[in-house]
Parts: structure tokens; C-alpha cells; sequence
């Protein structure tokens, strides 16, 4: 007698089942690796705050006072300038080493005299262009802590760099240029906006 030989016929059915199931497997499993790829691309809510702009109210300040805002991780000094502050700035062009700016850092409409939008209020990095310290705010003329003949301005007590009041490095110092002017502009009368340029009264 012969043998029969039995032949399996293949289950497509379930085979349909089984290769949809991997599938489905293997595509959440690709989906669970990718996610920290795409959250490694994504800025961090801190990486996206440290970049935003911040904004200064000047509303309260006196004639003379200089606020700081943290813009970056930077100190960013806002000063309201009295009329003889900037009356001062029109005398110091023989002593200051760039006093057109042209080797500073600023934006297009900072290269002027007062290095600012409205001459008012000067907006500058309060980092040292030297070694990156902070400096002092010493406004006023012949400050007793001064050496004699200060004429008011920024003194950095590292290595001796001064800038006038507007931010302008004095010759004969450490400092090569010029305080850094930030991209800035007004919201408001009185709230200016660091980190942006929006027109003024945008409150967006």
C-alpha cells in the first residue's frame, strides 16, 4: 500500500493576522524611539524663556537712575539720562575711542550720538568689552570714589576699562569698543522691549 501524504495548506488568514500584528508592533516601537529624538530637537521651556525678549518699565524711574534686566542670562542696563547728561556727550568726542561707533556693537538705529532710539534712555549689555565684567554706574561728575577728573559714566574695577554715558569706551583703557547696544524698542512711552524690534504701541 502506498502512503498518503498529507499536505498542510497555509493559513493565509492567520498569517494576514500575524503579519499586521508585527507591524503594528514594529511601528510603536519606531514611534517610542523617535519621541527623544524629536524632544531632543525641541527647545527646552528654559532654552525658550533665556531666548525671549524681556521688557523694561521705565515708567518710575528718576532723571539719572539706571535699572538692570536680565535679557539672556546678560545684565541689560537701562539709564534715564538727564539733559545734562547728554549735553556732557557733545564734549567727550577727543577722549572717547570710537565716538561714532563704528567698531561697536549696535543696531542701525543706536549709531548715533546718544547710541539710543529716544535720547532719553540708553539701553545697553552691562558686560565689559574686555574680559566680561560688569562695571559701575558712576553718573556723576567727580564721584568721591573716583580718581580725580571723572567725568561720569561706567568704571569697570578689573582692569581699569570706563565708558561714558553712552557707553562709549574711554581711550587709553583695556576695553577695545564700545558697551554692546542690544536690538530693543518701544512698546510704549514707557515700556521698551529688549531682544525685539516691534512698533511701537505692539503689545503682542
Amino acid at each position: 500500500m502506498s502512503e498518503t501524504k498529507v499536505i498542510e495548506t497555509p493559513n493565509l488568514k492567520r498569517r494576514q493576522v500575524l503579519a499586521g500584528a508585527t507591524g503594528v508592533v514594529g511601528a510603536v516601537g519606531a514611534a517610542f524611539v523617535a519621541v527623544p529624538f524629536v524632544g531632543y530637537w525641541k527647545p527646552s521651556e528654559r532654552a525658550q524663556a533665556a531666548g525671549a525678549p524681556a521688557n523694561a518699565d521705565v515708567s518710575q524711574m528718576q532723571p539719572g537712575q539706571m535699572i538692570t534686566v536680565n535679557w539672556r542670562g546678560m545684565p541689560v542696563w537701562v539709564v534715564r539720562r538727564t539733559p545734562a547728561m547728554l549735553e556732557q556727550l557733545t564734549e567727550l568726542d577727543d577722549v572717547v575711542r570710537d565716538p561714532m561707533s563704528n567698531n561697536s556693537v549696535q543696531p542701525d538705529y543706536a549709531k548715533n550720538l546718544t547710541r539710543s532710539i529716544k535720547p532719553e534712555y540708553l539701553v545697553v549689555v552691562g558686560i565689559c568689552t574686555h574680559l566680561g565684567c560688569s562695571p559701575l554706574y558712576r553718573p556723576a561728575p567727580n564721584s568721591p570714589d573716583m580718581a580725580a577728573g571723572w567725568r561720569g559714566g561706567f568704571f569697570c574695577p578689573c582692569h581699569g576699562s570706563s565708558f561714558d554715558l553712552a557707553g562709549r569706551v574711554f581711550r587709553s583703557v583695556p576695553a577695545p569698543s564700545n558697551l554692546d547696544v542690544p536690538i530693543h524698542s518701544y512698546l510704549s512711552e514707557t515700556v521698551i522691549r529688549i531682544g525685539e524690534e516691534v512698533e511701537e504701541g505692539d503689545l503682542a
